[in-house]
């Protein structure tokens, strides 16, 4: 069941009708028409847009199109009014038998209520955290990790293919810098004193490492020069620090499908092909660029490269692909990864970045543009930072020095569910403040406790009537009477209820998982409401003394709150809560 989809299918139909009238003229474009909630209440149920946007193809006033409209709405059964508004709002109110059944229709569908087919079953790739490897994952890589796995579950719940993907930085030169540190760790193994240069590693998060590599091969790659001994260390060190990444992404709940090399696009013609692709298309050139913006004369050496004319698809300048001297640029690379996901056949290419990729996502998009004749869409999402505090001080870290707070330590302080659900409560290209004491307050001012109450609330009223002998099955809640719920507290809820399937594609539309998390607190705060009204107003109360058919009315809809709710944190990642601790 979507109400508003199905109100939409009304409002639809009513403009059908006046299209073989004549009042309308034939071959309006319908798709911008909706059906939401009006921004304020008391001025309905639902509001359509149908007058406002048709009036311009249509050559008519808002208002006339929309008085026209009202009474063919109105003549609906779950229609009580349609009201004309100022210039030409169409605002609706729905009987309250509409909004029982919202509840009914929950338990019935179960876990398929709110569910979409939207996708089609199209199939797209989701690439998220691809956190160099070159140490454990720390909180700002928590963030892009905790985004993309709800992204792809919510675009999954919406009727998507879906393919979660982590791209593997080993094909740069850090990956040298870290293995030269696994080696000075491995020379500590042998008690040997070391000298930590300037942008080692020297975490200690690489003790381990220097020990398991000593097991290896004992004391053979001592006093060797690195042409010995690098590029096996650099396998072992990135192996081990991937191992590590997929640890801490299995305790915050995350699993890919998909962990694609760097290092395999070099050496074998990936990257060539990539390019030859562009340049079959016309869109690969030698030349020289501009000074890059705020550059003087003496700062800039104009010098001859190969160029991908990325203008042609977007982008404000043309990028290298190839130094002067003929080797690949970082961006050649990225271009042939790309590639190799067009090539797998993905519908829709989702990337998420860290805030410092801003200046990435047209280049990027050029490429995909180009290199798919524009067929695949890619959209690139930015995570803004985290901002921890700790003892009431912000909480600074630096990776490169060994201090900073990883993954493991906030999962280990707060706990999975806790951390994914924080994440979550800003959008994703604003900076978020995650504070140790706060995300772990009983507070209506912490979300995650807030929704997580309601949930335990709802589950402590089914044990009480379970206690009291009441059948509370989803089976016999589906077939209780629901007429009598016709209180305005009761009707919130249920009106809440019914924005869940909307929501899930507004969200999956716009690649916005934080929707799901301040919809479950919206309509924590309803149940709670209702919870509370029913403190001074027995009528209100879940378990209505000596009448175990009001009960199940009762306890019905707050079951429905219950499904909802364990639907969203299903989606972010998070257990419901059972009980509250």
């Amino acid at each position: 069941m979507n109400l508003f989809s199905d109100i939409g299918s009304l409002v639809g139909t009513a403009i059908a009708q006046l299209q073989a009238r004549g009042t309308l003229p034939e071959g309006l474009d319908l798709g911008p028409v909706t059906v939401e909630p009006p921004r304020d209440p008391l001025h309905g149920d639902m509001a359509t847009n149908a007058a406002m946007v048709l009036a311009k193809p249509a050559k008519m006033k808002p208002r006339d199109i929309a008085e026209a409209l009202a009474p063919l709405l109105a003549a609906d059964d779950r229609v009580t009014s349609a009201e004309v508004a100022g210039p030409g709002f169409l605002n609706l109110r729905l009987a309250p038998v509409v909004w029982q059944h919202v509840a009914r229709s929950v338990l019935t569908e179960g876990t398929a209520y709110g569910r979409s087919t939207m996708g089609q079953g199209a199939r797209v790739n989701v690439e998220y955290v691809s956190a160099n490897p070159t140490g454990p994952l720390h909180v700002g890589h928590t963030r892009g990790a905790v985004f993309g796995d709800a992204l792809a579950s919510l675009l999954a719940y919406a009727g998507y293919d879906v393919t979660r993907e982590y791209y593997i930085n080993d094909g740069g030169a850090q990956v040298d810098v870290l293995a030269r540190s696994v080696y000075l760790r491995y020379q500590e193994a042998h008690d040997l004193s070391v000298d930590w240069p300037e942008g080692s590693y020297p975490g200690d998060y690489l003790i381990e490492v220097g020990e398991a590599l000593k097991a290896k091969v004992g004391d053979s790659y001592l006093d060797q020069d690195e042409s010995v001994w690098l590029e096996e260390v650099r396998s072992f060190a990135t192996e081990a620090m991937m191992t590590l990444i997929r640890t801490d992404l299995k305790s915050l709940g995350v699993e890919m499908d998909v962990f694609f090399s760097e290092k395999s696009l070099y050496g074998t013609g990936l990257i060539e092909k990539a390019i030859a692709e562009l340049d079959a298309k016309g869109l690969i050139y030698r030349g020289v660029l501009e000074p890059p913006k705020g550059k003087t004369p003496e700062d800039w050496e104009p010098r001859e490269q190969t160029l991908f004319k990325s203008t042609e698809h977007g982008d404000d300048v043309d990028r290298p692909i190839a130094k002067s001297d003929g080797s690949w640029t970082y961006f050649a690379p990225d271009i042939a990864y790309h590639y190799d996901k067009v090539s797998r056949g993905f519908d829709q290419l989702i990337d998420v970045f860290g805030a410092d990729h801003g200046g990435y996502v047209k280049r990027m998009k050029a490429a995909v543009s180009a290199l798919s004749n524009g067929t695949v869409p890619l959209d690139i999402k930015l995570c803004q930072l985290v901002k921890l505090y700790k003892n009431g001080e912000p909480f600074k870290m630096s990776k490169r020095a060994g201090t900073f707070v990883t993954l493991s330590d906030v999962v280990e302080q707060v706990g999975p569910d806790v951390t994914r659900f924080v994440m979550l409560t800003r959008k994703n290209d604003a900076a978020l403040d995650f504070d140790f004491a706060k995300v772990l307050e009983q507070s209506r001012e912490n979300p995650v406790f807030y929704v997580q109450y309601a949930n335990a609330r709802v589950n402590s009223v089914l044990r009480k009537a379970q206690a009291a002998g009441i059948d509370v099955t989803d089976a016999t809640l589906g077939q209780a009477d629901l007429t009598a719920m016709t209180h305005e507290t009761e009707l919130a809820v249920a009106k809440k209820l019914a924005e869940w399937p909307r929501l899930v594609e507004i969200a999956a539309r716009t690649h916005e998982p934080h929707r799901v998390a301040f919809y479950l607190y919206e309509l924590a705060a309803d149940l709670h409401t209702l919870w509370n009204r029913g403190n001074d107003e027995t009528q209100l109360r879940f378990l209505q003394e000596d009448d175990v058919a009001a009960s199940q009315a009762k306890i019905a809809l707050a079951r429905a709150v219950s499904v909802v709710i364990s639907a969203g944190l299903g989606i972010l990642g998070v257990s419901p809560a059972e009980e509250m601790r």
